[in-house]
């Protein structure tokens, strides 16, 4: 999938659209951890879905601070991160990683236009800086690791 997160105009919108991202993350994480049969790799994505709920935190503050309504679950889009994880799990722990991989692709799309809109204070930038920087860790960990299974 190609997000179009990062690129809105307004910041609130950004925001908002932030946290959609971030919630059906944890839903498509929240199924990963679910469908793997190693617990041991189930094990390092709890880690990383620690990262997205304290992503959800401080994004909630965000719009909070913006003075508009944080979302509190996904969207639509939720239904094809976590579709994707169930359809891999038909051919095992590599594929669901794969698919996961898939997914942090968007986000890491996301955080990086992010970082780069013009109405972001640096507060703002250097916490999309650090969310950019955990999801290429995810993804990079997800690649590497499916390709040894």
């Amino acid at each position: 999938m190609v997000t179009m997160v990062g690129n809105e105009a307004d910041i609130k919108d950004l925001v908002k659209n932030l946290l959609y991202l971030e919630h059906d993350a944890i839903a498509a994480y929240d199924s990963c951890i679910e469908r793997l049969d190693s617990r041991e790799l189930a094990g390092q994505i709890s880690v990383f879905k620690e990262d997205h709920l304290q992503h959800v935190q401080v994004l909630t503050a965000m719009a909070r601070e913006l003075g508009i309504e944080a979302p509190t679950e996904g969207d639509m889009k939720q239904m094809l991160t976590t579709g994707k994880i169930a359809l891999a799990d038909l051919m095992g722990d590599a594929a669901i990683l794969k698919a996961m991989k898939t997914n942090e692709d968007d986000t890491v799309t996301a955080y990086e236009r992010a970082v780069r809109h013009e109405d972001a204070i640096p507060a703002s930038k250097a916490f999309f800086m650090k969310a950019h920087q955990d999801e290429e860790k995810h993804r990079s960990w997800m690649e590497t690791t499916a390709k040894t299974l």
